[in-house]
């Protein structure tokens, strides 16, 4: 699968529902030692926020998505450490 075969699919939290954003500009983030993916980073969301800087994206763990349909992506993050990464800023 490549990138951009993800593009347009919507991320959503098994453990609670939550919709955490759709595939579109996104990044992954990889292991620069062993170069395996660690995890999806998802944009913020956009609007005026995101003009001055505030908005924040998602850090999705790679091993938290559990699969990868025609429409979604289905994530568990039921780990406190998982959750602690939805709203964190990345850099690009």
């Amino acid at each position: 699968m490549r990138l951009s075969d993800m593009t347009g699919k919507e991320v959503i939290n098994i453990a609670d529902g939550a919709r955490l954003g759709i595939v579109e500009e996104c990044d992954l983030g990889f292991d620069s030692r062993t170069g395996k993916i660690e995890s999806l980073l998802l944009p913020g969301r956009g609007g005026l926020l995101q003009l001055f800087g505030e908005c924040k994206g998602a850090v999705i763990p790679w091993q938290s998505i559990r699969r990868i349909g025609d429409e979604v992506i289905i994530t568990d993050m039921s780990d406190s450490a998982d959750r602690g990464l939805m709203g964190i800023r990345h850099d690009r």
